[in-house]
């Protein structure tokens, strides 16, 4: 590593999109708890916390998952598949969120409450394509920890956005407020991930 690339820095470039992974590689439940602790931490719209998981390392259930995502041999030669979702009623755990805050010591009690007031009123209101976009986001947010959490621990990833939606939310029977959003394929590679370029910063940034 050089001296001006820190540890974060250097995660972020060894993280490459991995499709071909070691079969038969457990990775301990301990190590995937540990990793969606750390990996919660990310922002979320008002603290909300939309996203939801499912875990699968189950090898039978990865093997009728692998049709549903468009045959991606990825979904099953890896360890595991972690699904993220998106709760389109998380403000309806405002409350438990910010007495949290509030017996932490990171807010009073009066802005507690109004906190959450204001979610319910406002999240509650909102069109559902409006919360969707929200939950979308924020699942982007929190995935891209997972990934980089991932490296870290010596795993590799993929991010699979091309699976049958409809068909994994009837395969796995999430309530109605719950939309898949992504996999994540996580496990050790067996083959060398491929590099991929980047456009040019002048070709994507422009400063006024």
């Amino acid at each position: 590593m050089s001296a001006t690339q820190t540890v974060v820095s250097q995660v972020m470039q060894a993280r490459k999109s991995v499709r071909k992974y070691k079969e038969g590689i457990t990775i301990p439940q301990e190590q995937l708890q540990t990793l969606l602790q750390q990996a919660i931490t990310a922002p979320s719209s008002s603290n909300m916390q939309p996203w939801r998981f499912i875990v699968i390392t189950d090898q039978e259930v990865k093997k009728e998952l692998r049709p549903i995502a468009n045959n991606q041999e990825q979904v099953e030669t890896s360890s595991a598949i972690i699904a993220i979702l998106g709760d389109m009623k998380m403000y309806q755990r405002a409350q438990e969120i910010y007495d949290a805050n509030a017996e932490q010591g990171l807010m009073t009690r009066e802005v507690a409450d109004a906190m959450i007031k204001n979610s319910h009123a406002l999240y509650g209101n909102l069109p559902e394509e409006v919360i969707k976009n929200i939950v979308h986001f924020d699942a982007g947010l929190v995935s891209m920890q997972i990934m980089l959490l991932a490296k870290e621990m010596g795993y590799d990833t993929v991010p699979m956005g091309g699976f049958d939606k409809a068909k994994f939310a009837e395969k796995f029977n999430l309530p109605k407020n719950e939309v898949p959003i992504l996999l994540i394929a996580i496990g050790e590679a067996a083959t060398p991930a491929y590099g991929s370029s980047r456009l040019p910063l002048e070709h994507i940034v422009r400063y006024i």
